[in-house]
């Protein structure tokens, strides 16, 4: 039985789907409200190191999109995948367990999906042509402990930041789609298809 915390249906924010450009896949995520805060939740299905893999992620924030909590729930060829991730005033937990070398941290970045970009920038996105430093809480399939990423964005235009990850490394040019999702990460991912309602802020 799945483990996902339930949620009212909220109301829809944003939705969109890419395809993946390193690998055969696509995912899909939609963003609505929960509460005072958001909750994002998609699904990823790709060609893993391993095989065959459908991961399903929920990220629920805070009316200020500082992370909440975060599941993923799924498999890799064989394997079942299922982690709980938690962030509350003592720090981050990943099954339980304290994660100490993200504490502080406000911003959880799951590696095997574009979609968590969008959370990060509606929190601390720089407006255009500044500069925003930022490190992450990140976490990905295999891994067995949720690591500092840091990364930094400059806005160039309305839709486009030059965004770096150092420690990756990685470094491109990202654009973005009206709604907030990236739309292109460039090796990585596409856009397909975006929406939002109308007047979406």
């Amino acid at each position: 039985m799945s483990q996902f915390r339930k949620n009212a249906d909220g109301e829809n924010v944003a939705w969109a789907i890419w395809r993946r450009l390193d690998t055969p896949g696509h995912d899909a995520a939609r963003l609505v409200r929960a509460g005072a805060g958001y909750l994002l939740a998609g699904t990823a299905v790709f060609l893993h190191a391993k095989g065959p893999a459908c991961i399903g992620y929920q990220v629920q924030v805070d009316h200020e999109w500082s992370t909440i909590y975060g599941q993923i729930e799924g498999f890799v060829a064989g394997e079942t995948v299922r982690h709980e991730i938690g962030r509350d005033g003592d720090g981050w937990r990943l099954d339980g367990s304290m994660m100490p070398d993200v504490a502080g941290l406000r911003d959880l970045d799951l590696g095997f999906t574009p979609a968590t970009n969008l959370l990060q920038l509606r929190r601390a996105g720089p407006q255009l042509g500044r500069r925003a430093e930022l490190t992450v809480a990140w976490f990905d399939i295999g891994e067995t402990r949720i690591t500092a990423l840091p990364q930094v964005y400059i806005r160039r235009s309305e839709t486009t930041y030059e965004y770096s990850a150092p420690s990756v490394p990685y470094e491109a040019v990202l654009e973005m789609a009206p709604n907030g999702f990236v739309q292109s990460y460039p090796h990585l991912w596409m856009m397909e298809e975006s929406a939002a309602p109308p007047g979406m802020a």
